[in-house]
């Protein structure tokens, strides 16, 4: 912008004015801010996760097929969570890019566990327990969906994976830390690969559980679904494990602790929600006078 005595030139307040307008506050995006997506998910490559998790998922698959665990395609349940996966899905690589090209799935397992997860790759799975136990109404499962989703979008699998790399990589030099970001020295692959087996039971932390509680929420309102329902879906929660977090929860948060994030997020979700239910209508054609 050109200055001359210290006296902008003519016009040079329109263009301050679009400037203004332009700016990142004046375009700050809907919705909730988490941050960056941690620097300890580039010490494993994304093929190399999203690999090993769609192994692991046709093996539980296979088991679950084994034990007629399986639900049929045609089961009502899993034509209902389908239905859900529909609406969601497309808005997930906003979040993450990679998300395009992810050939996502749903199934349903029948099991007593109150349990759901989401694979890195998009391969999603509800165990029966969940919905029957919870009598989940399609707001809090798109909640539950969401939250497992957003673990797969915000990669914290991998960041996990990446963390114990460096901490496992620590040890075994003698406490040499890793240089810059080079990549991964050869001995430490056989940790990723033991990891990558066991994805299922990866636990993730505080705040990860947070994380993927608010992008959730986000995503499952953009979807035209109440972010309100993760008030009641954690209340239910709470009550069937009497306050103690559940298996696909980890061991943290609180319930409480949940509601309250919940509730304090709910003004950055609702105007999403509320222009997504909102039915879309056509403007009258103006018709010819005879």
């Amino acid at each position: 912008m050109a200055i001359k005595g210290g006296i902008l030139k003519r016009g040079s307040g329109l263009a301050l004015l679009l400037c203004a307008l332009a700016s990142p506050l004046a375009q700050a995006r809907e919705g909730v801010e988490v941050g960056e997506r941690s620097v300890f998910a580039d010490l494993v490559s994304a093929e190399q996760v999203e690999r090993q998790a769609a192994l692991q998922y046709q093996q539980t698959l296979k088991a679950a097929a084994e034990h007629q665990a399986l639900a049929p395609a045609d089961h009502a349940q899993l034509r209902r969570l389908r239905a859900i996966a529909r609406k969601i899905t497309p808005l997930a690589a906003e979040w993450n890019e990679r998300a395009r090209q992810w050939k996502w799935e749903v199934n349903l397992i029948g099991s007593n566990q109150i349990n759901a997860f989401c694979m890195p790759g998009g391969k999603i799975v509800f165990y029966t327990g969940i919905l029957k136990t919870l009598q989940l109404s399609d707001d809090e499962v798109a909640m539950v969906m969401g939250h497992e989703i957003a673990h797969a979008l915000r990669e914290h699998a991998r960041e996990r994976m990446g963390k114990s790399t460096v901490t496992t990589g620590a040890a075994r030099l003698g406490g040499a830390l890793l240089s810059g970001w080079l990549g991964i020295d050869p001995r430490l692959t056989d940790t990723v690969a033991q990891q990558g087996a066991n994805l299922l039971t990866l636990k993730f932390g505080r705040e990860d559980e947070s994380e993927a509680d608010l992008v959730g929420m986000e995503l499952a309102a953009r979807a035209g679904f109440d972010p309100r329902a993760g008030v009641t879906l954690w209340e239910k929660m709470s009550a069937a494990n009497k306050g103690a977090p559940p298996q696909w929860l980890s061991t943290h948060p609180s319930g409480t602790t949940r509601i309250a994030d919940i509730e304090a997020h709910l003004p950055q979700v609702m105007p999403l929600y509320e222009r997504a239910k909102r039915p879309k209508t056509t403007e009258p054609q103006e018709s010819n006078p005879p």
